[in-house]
């Protein structure tokens, strides 16, 4: 356990930190399951996978997950609907 005032802090900040990007990566998770699930029903172009999408760029951006992560994602997520086009 920490006696120095600013390791105290510092661990409380980690801890909130910790939290929020838990929350945000089940998100990331849940909106690509549900966009393909959208996919496999035939609606390629359906809400759900711009929300994800969205969803992957936003967690990147604040440093959720990395930059080449969410990409790579989006790419994966983008390919599954082209083939479900054609």
């Amino acid at each position: 356990m920490a006696n120095i005032k600013q390791q105290k802090k510092r661990n409380r900040q980690n801890e909130v930190r910790r939290v929020r990007n838990l929350n945000v990566r089940t998100e990331l998770k849940t909106r690509i399951k549900t966009a393909g699930d959208a996919i496999d029903e035939g609606e390629p172009s359906a809400e759900a996978v711009r929300i994800a999408q969205k969803r992957l760029d936003t967690a990147a951006a604040k440093g959720t997950i990395h930059k080449r992560q969410a990409s790579r994602r989006t790419s994966r997520l983008m390919k599954r609907a082209a083939r479900s086009d054609a």
